[in-house]
């Protein structure tokens, strides 16, 4: 039978502990096996191990600068979506990132100076398997397809182990419903960043695979299917102790502090609820989406997260992790003597923050020296700010970046001001902005912004340049703002954003350019994966036409 090259099941040990041991040990990759784990407590230690290592941390080819997920796959897209830009050279993602045109305050047109000199072509230039670990597009795709077949491999197991207790039919419903979340979440981000897909649902110990390419939107089908799964193996988990004690093993325990911790059902359940709303808005584009559309998000917004909810988080750990940085982390630095982070915080970005954001104050310095970077890697991430390591201390302010071991946590997936954000926009965008502004708010106060209420009586233009704003900054460091940029249409090669503060070679600051991007809206599937499966008869096409 064929095999999938690029993804695989790795197998290794989770330490299952309390305290100050280890939890998740990303060094030795022996045990559990599928033969050792046919045991309750070698089940859950797969489930949890493989999960986290396989989707987050571990893959043939791997980079200093962008190998890990969060570092690397959501750098990329925060590139993309003009959050952050980049110098370094590997992977291309100082090109990734590269608008087609820049036009500043004088009319002068700056073009992207590399050579391919569009996003389009670069992508279709990187995304050859000869490219090896150089293939930008490579790395979303392989790291969700690895956690696609380690929930595979958790399913496989389930029925085969004898579950303890009178609570074993909720423990086992407990590991169905982990594994299906966890196929769920990664098919949505394949079929928010694939023009197509497979369908892996082989249930075996040497994940194979199929040539049978679908389309984005079957991938975003899948994926809801599988979120509706879990839903329905969480509602079937009646034994509370049992469930909670499970979903203790099987999330780290140093995880388990600040927002993260061992979610109830009803938290869980609210968690599914807003990716579904998320796999409906990031994948419609706002002149498309219809009023139906719009009315599920408002349906499954309605009992999506909560602000007192805890949630999927990831941390750093002096003892090993299954993150290495975050986009933020490489983005920020301790001193405002220079700019040598991979990540430069863009101008872009900065210029969202309204006057007074205290989010900005807390996180934003200014460098001492503009800085300036190589004429023939990009036109437009020259930057005179980058974010402060650990924040300023402003109590109850968001801090975006902490390098310090354990004091960086990141939302791996749903969070409360996602759906507040989401479901505010259904609400302006079905003519509802008094309703709309107190949601807004609510995000704004949680974050510790000290901005002053949102008039409720703003025009519907005017409450929607707020809700952007604000998904922008809210939602920073997410992966969430290429998807924003693309169904907003501003990353189209015929679409351009106006008004940008942009920073010339020389220093200059231009605070009306004009910025056409340019940028492909999903990116077709990877060579490294087309030379060794290649397309069945039938497959929907795995290139994206735009040319």
């Amino acid at each position: 039978m064929k095999k999938k090259i690029i993804y695989s099941l790795v197998l290794f040990t989770l330490i299952a502990s309390i305290g100050c041991k280890k939890q998740l040990d990303i060094s030795n990759v022996n045990q559990p096996t599928p033969s050792t784990a046919e045991n309750e407590a070698g089940l859950i230690s797969l489930a949890q191990g493989s999960i986290y290592r396989n989707g987050f941390w571990d893959l043939k080819y791997n980079d200093g600068v962008y190998g890990r997920y969060w570092a690397g796959s959501m750098g990329f897209q925060e590139l993309m979506g003009d959050i952050v830009g980049a110098e370094a050279a590997n992977a291309f993602m100082n090109q990734i990132g590269c608008p087609n045109k820049v036009t500043l305050d004088n009319g002068t047109d700056i073009i992207n100076p590399n050579n391919p000199k569009t996003q389009y072509e670069l992508v279709r230039y990187a995304n050859q398997n000869a490219q090896g670990g150089s293939n930008t597009t490579f790395y979303q795709w392989a790291y969700m397809y690895n956690m696609i077949t380690a929930a595979n491999g958790v399913l496989s197991l389930v029925d085969k182990v004898a579950f303890t207790g009178t609570g074993a039919a909720t423990k086992k419903a407990t590991l169905q419903a982990w594994a299906y979340w966890w196929k769920g979440y990664a098919y949505s981000s394949i079929g928010s960043m694939y023009y197509a897909g497979i369908i892996q649902n082989a249930k075996t110990a040497d994940a194979a695979t199929n040539g049978n390419y679908v389309t984005k939107e079957a991938i975003i089908q899948e994926a809801n299917a599988n979120l509706d799964k879990a839903a329905t193996a969480l509602a079937a988990a009646t034994a509370t102790a049992d469930f909670s004690a499970t979903v203790g093993k099987l999330i780290p325990g140093y995880v388990q502090i600040g927002r993260g911790g061992i979610l109830t059902q009803a938290m869980w359940t609210r968690t599914i609820n807003t990716l579904k709303a998320r796999n409906i808005l990031v994948n419609t584009p706002v002149a498309s989406i219809t009023a139906a559309q719009w009315n599920n998000i408002l349906t499954l917004t309605s009992n999506g997260v909560q602000q007192a909810d805890l949630i999927f988080t990831g941390r750093t750990n002096a003892l090993g992790s299954f993150l290495e940085n975050t986009v933020a982390d490489k983005t920020s630095q301790n001193a405002a003597t220079g700019s040598t982070n991979t990540y430069k915080l863009s101008e872009r970005w900065v210029q969202e923050f309204l006057p007074g954001d205290k989010r900005r104050d807390n996180n934003v310095i200014t460098l001492a020296s503009v800085g300036l970077f190589n004429t023939d890697r990009g036109n437009a991430f020259n930057t005179r700010f980058t974010l402060k390591n650990g924040g300023n201390a402003l109590p109850g302010v968001i801090v975006y970046s902490n390098q310090s071991a354990g004091a960086n946590e990141i939302s791996l997936s749903s969070t409360f001001e996602e759906n507040n954000l989401m479901r505010a926009e259904a609400l302006i965008q079905t003519g509802q902005v008094a309703a709309a502004a107190p949601l807004i708010d609510a995000v704004r106060n949680y974050q510790g912004a000290g901005l002053a209420a949102m008039s409720t009586s703003l025009s519907q233009t005017d409450a929607y340049e707020q809700l952007r704003r604000e998904r922008r900054i809210a939602l920073a460091f997410q992966g969430l703002a290429f998807y924003d940029a693309r169904r907003w249409g501003i990353t189209e090669p015929g679409s351009k954003r106006t008004g940008c503060t942009v920073i010339t070679f020389t220093g200059q600051v231009n605070t009306n350019a004009t910025i056409v991007y340019g940028y492909l809206d999903y990116w077709d599937v990877p060579d490294n994966e087309l030379a060794y499966n290649p397309a069945a008869a039938g497959s929907a096409p795995t290139t994206n036409p735009k040319k």
